[in-house]
């Protein structure tokens, strides 16, 4: 048995922070973001809104594309690393607001990896026969972790869900996935406070997301361009084959990057970063969804997703949709 993409959806906070809105609390320019990132604008959630309710919106689209009902719902999982709560874990909170009853319903925590990180366990369920129509979401809201002064890291991420509905069938979707993490390179991009250690620096006021940005290029570019070629040979299939390269949405260099080793021209990557920014665990499904709703990705076209996230972890998937 495999797991087949059945419906894809996607959600993105109404409000809308542009570069030059950022020009005006912080020393930046729209030439110096755009440059070295490729953003543009970013979608921001409202102080009110949580992850949930951004993978609630992208659920629900995504039921409806599969044609699928709550009761059809045997396995949720969510990626992301800013949960509403520290318990009950997202999965948990959007099975409840979609009235799923009784599957198992949790969250992992991959940075921006999470998607891809779920994406994979999800596919195993189904093909060992554990599950037969899973719903698989990334969402985060970054936005609500960064330091709105620190010009280096506020200017990337942003906030946004995406989600798949994964059926059972006899055909190949998901063919494969590949999972990677390497602990040695924790302090180059962290949150450096937690339940653990007492919450000390969010109640002093003086954290926020911590990124040492070149050393962080180096080793993604490095680590996704091995694991493209991972997954290639894993399948003895050549670069000609990719139909789509579906990047995370980190920095427009580190897409290019690895479309460069693929052989591929951008006009075959799906490019989402200058209206979405870094979306963390939702870019990929964010840029997939993104991908089917204009019609660029077909049915039965062969895609590659890969996404890098703190840890380090990163991963891969390729699949037939």
């Amino acid at each position: 048995m495999h797991a087949r993409i059945a419906g894809t959806g996607s959600y993105l906070p109404e409000k809308i922070l542009t570069n030059a809105d950022l020009e005006k609390f912080v020393d930046t320019t729209d030439e110096w973001i755009r440059t070295r990132t490729g953003i543009e604008s970013r979608h921001i959630a409202g102080e009110d809104e949580t992850t949930t309710d951004l993978a609630e919106k992208a659920a629900r689209i995504a039921m409806l594309d599969a044609g699928v009902g709550p009761e059809d719902i045997d396995l949720i999982v969510v990626g992301t690393a800013t949960p509403d709560l520290v318990f009950p874990n997202v999965g948990t909170l959007l099975q409840a607001r979609l009235d799923i009853h009784g599957c198992p319903a949790f969250s992992v925590e991959a940075a921006c990896a999470g998607f891809l990180y779920a994406l994979s366990i999800a596919e195993k369920f189904v093909a060992t026969g554990s599950a037969r129509c899973a719903m698989v979401i990334g969402a985060d809201t970054l936005s609500k972790m960064v330091d709105w002064k620190d010009r280096s890291t506020c200017v990337l991420f942003a906030d946004g869900a995406g989600a798949v509905i994964l059926k059972a069938t006899e055909e190949p979707g998901i063919i494969s996935t590949h999972l990677h993490a390497d602990g040695r390179y924790k302090d180059l991009l962290l949150y450096p406070d937690g339940v653990s250690k007492g919450f000390k620096k969010v109640r002093a006021g003086n954290v926020g997301v911590i990124m040492k940005g070149n050393e962080v290029y180096k080793v993604a570019v490095n680590t996704l361009g091995a694991l493209v070629l991972e997954t290639l040979k894993a399948n003895h299939i050549g670069k000609e084959k990719i139909d789509w390269l579906i990047p995370h949405q980190a920095n427009i260099r580190i897409i290019e990057a690895i479309a460069k080793r693929l052989d591929l021209p951008m006009e075959r990557v799906i490019v989402t970063i200058q209206h979405h920014g870094n979306t963390s665990a939702a870019s990929v499904p964010l840029a997939l969804d993104a991908g089917i709703r204009d019609g660029r990705i077909k049915r039965g076209q062969l895609l590659l997703l890969e996404a890098f996230g703190g840890g380090f972890t990163w991963g891969s998937a390729l699949v037939r949709y």
